[in-house]
């Protein structure tokens, strides 16, 4: 069944099912091991014990600090804390891969990768995320960014379904910033404000057909 189809259709299905059958899913792409995390960005500042950092081989100060439990390493990773930067520094580095990179710092090397992000326990909507960064571009299609509403300028982009577009935003693409400018947002969040512009711009359509 064609696309134009779907849309006049729209009315009869639900928003979710719509979306699922005009962009359906796609695979992530692979990311890095905790150590490649670790050997190519976390040594800066952890290998020597810069800004007060714990070192990479201090034992101790690691064991005190995952005492605490894992959540808070893991969010101050992800959306930074104190001197160091949001996803150190490197926005377009995924939850996972920081993640990864705490476990292997926590661990000495010894655990297992993680293969599931820790998501922040309270993360901001896609709506609010939309309305605080977002739509700085997508609201007038600023610097070719495709405006929310505007089905044909989004078709394209989501041949092979959303989750491409949501590793675009979280990693950058072409004028637009790794994280869109906001290195503190969770992939959850990311994800959330992509779904966000993609359902208006659905619903949109299906109000205009």
């Amino acid at each position: 069944m064609k696309t134009a189809n779907l849309v006049r259709q729209g009315s009869r299905l639900p928003l979710a099912a719509l979306l699922v059958v005009l962009f359906p899913l796609a695979g992530h792409a692979a990311d890095r091991s905790g150590k490649e995390v670790v050997d190519t960005v976390c040594i800066a500042c952890h290998g020597t014990g810069k800004d007060g950092a714990p070192r990479i081989d201090d034992r101790a100060e690691w064991a005190k600090r995952a005492a605490k439990g894992l959540d808070k390493l893991n969010e101050n990773a992800i959306t930074g804390v104190r001197k160091m930067p949001a996803h150190g520094g490197q926005a377009a580095l995924t939850d996972l891969e920081m993640t990864r990179g705490v476990a292997y710092l926590v661990s000495g090397g010894a655990a297992a990768d993680p293969q599931k992000p820790y998501t922040p326990a309270r993360i901001r909507s896609g709506e609010q995320v939309v309305r605080e960064r977002c739509q700085e571009c997508h609201a007038d299609g600023r610097n070719g960014a495709p405006r929310i509403g505007d089905i044909d300028a989004w078709k394209p982009r989501l041949q092979k379904g959303v989750a491409p577009l949501v590793n675009s935003a979280i990693g950058g693409h072409k004028g637009m910033p790794a994280r869109g400018g906001m290195a503190s947002l969770s992939d959850a969040e990311i994800r959330a404000a992509v779904n966000y512009m993609v359902g208006q711009t659905a619903g949109a359509a299906v109000k205009h057909h």
